[in-house]
């Protein structure tokens, strides 16, 4: 036997020694960033023979960078609800009056977090905590389009022109969608300003949903009534005719004299 000078434990990952290092973003950079720029250091730098590997949350993302699995999980929820709608409108057509307005509340939210990232605040990125937001926000979005297109085919099916069947449904849901904005952006404000553990991510979600809620209820206000006139019409072209127009009743008065 004989004394020797080494260390003390000796760190395996995948059967292979390796020693494990802790790397943070610079402000301004994602973590996107951070894993190109460790691809060109390593390449350079160290000798053949050696490689990395991610930890943790890290590698979750490295594994998902290059997969599908993402845009194909919303390709299968959006032909689901796609499905849903068209049960529920009995129409092929009508339910794309709801899916195709969701996109511009969603161009609210994108766009917000975008002008703010010019600023070079810390976390406002394309990031988890916004994707979950955004998840909420759809909810919220479809909701509000579908309660208009299904108010516009009630009054349409009780004989109103198409026109007039889209604005009377905006107007009679006008007053609840607002309520609805106006909560939820009042919920939101709080996580906006506040500071301290976690005020990074909440701020982005809060940010992401706030602008989403009132670029897409504009938007949908507008964009909502002509979709639905245009696929109504659709809708009656192929698979059926426009319902009778009401008709006032007739009444016949009648005297009677002695």
């Amino acid at each position: 036997m004989k004394e020797i000078i080494g260390s003390a434990s000796v760190d395996h990952f995948n059967l292979f020694q390796s020693i494990t290092c802790a790397v943070m973003s610079a402000s301004g950079f994602s973590e996107g960033d951070a894993h190109k720029a460790i691809a060109e250091v390593f390449k350079q730098e160290m000798p053949n023979g050696y490689s990395y590997e991610y930890g943790g949350m890290s590698r979750e993302v490295e594994e998902t960078a290059g997969s599908n699995a993402t845009a194909l999980i919303y390709v299968i929820c959006v032909i689901l609800i796609y499905l849903i709608l068209a049960s529920l409108y009995n129409s092929w057509f009508t339910p794309l009056a709801v899916l195709l307005s969701v996109p511009f509340g969603l161009m609210g939210s994108f766009g917000a977090i975008w002008l703010v990232s010019l600023l070079h605040l810390p976390g406002m990125e394309n990031n988890i905590y916004l994707q979950t937001g955004v998840i909420m926000l759809i909810g919220l979005l479809a909701k509000t389009a579908i309660l208009i297109t299904e108010f516009a085919s009630e009054r349409r099916a009780q004989g109103m022109s198409i026109r007039d069947a889209a604005f009377a449904a905006c107007e009679e849901r006008l007053r609840p969608i607002l309520m609805t904005v106006v909560t939820m952006i009042a919920g939101m404000i709080p996580l906006i300003i506040a500071g301290g553990a976690g005020a990074n991510g909440n701020r982005v979600l809060a940010l992401g949903v706030t602008a989403g809620m009132a670029v897409g209820t504009i938007a949908l206000l507008y964009v909502v009534p002509v979709f639905f006139m245009f696929f109504q019409r659709l809708h009656e072209k192929f698979q059926g005719g426009a319902p009778g127009q009401a008709v006032e009743p007739v009444t016949n008065d009648v005297v009677i004299e002695k």
